[in-house]
């Protein structure tokens, strides 16, 4: 039988791919959408299916609905929240892991976090730019994760 996964299979030739992306902090979100993209593409995802949300909080119902509609292998969230003066960054960084957490277990879909959290936008932009892409990383976790659970599920 083997180890499997033991290396990465991120073949994703034969892989539907979803990405869900929040527009808040879009000067952000954008760059990891691109980032996920290319790395779609580099490992030979055709045309992934992009939908946009208000915010990070919007993630898990967005990405349950596509995972309960089948015909995607697996989704691809992508979000920014930066910290503020309130208690609001981390409600909402607890719950959209928290809700894309469960969306995943209860669906069986492998769903990335995408979702950076950082204490200012400087640190986003650099977890988002061309040579450190959070989003390229998740696309890559969501080719593996699809391609590992398929050679568990047969």
């Amino acid at each position: 039988m083997g180890e499997k996964g033991e290396k990465p299979d991120l073949d994703g030739s034969e892989l539907r791919i979803a990405i869900v992306v929040a527009r808040y902090n879009e000067d952000v979100t954008r760059r990891l959408l691109r980032g996920a993209q290319d790395a779609l593409q580099q490992h030979g995802v055709e045309e992934p299916d992009v939908y946009w949300v208000p915010g990070s909080l919007e993630l898990p119902v967005t990405a349950l609905a596509l995972a309960e509609k089948g015909g995607h292998d697996a989704i691809v969230c992508l979000g920014s929240v930066i910290r503020g003066e309130t208690f609001h960054f981390e409600v909402v960084a607890m719950q959209a892991a928290s809700g894309l957490m469960q969306a995943m277990l209860d669906t069986g879909v492998p769903i990335a976090f995408g979702v950076l959290t950082t204490d200012d936008r400087d640190q986003a932009l650099a977890r988002s730019g061309p040579k450190n892409n959070k989003g390229a990383e998740a696309a890559e976790a969501a080719i593996e994760m699809a391609n590992l659970l398929g050679d568990i599920q047969g």
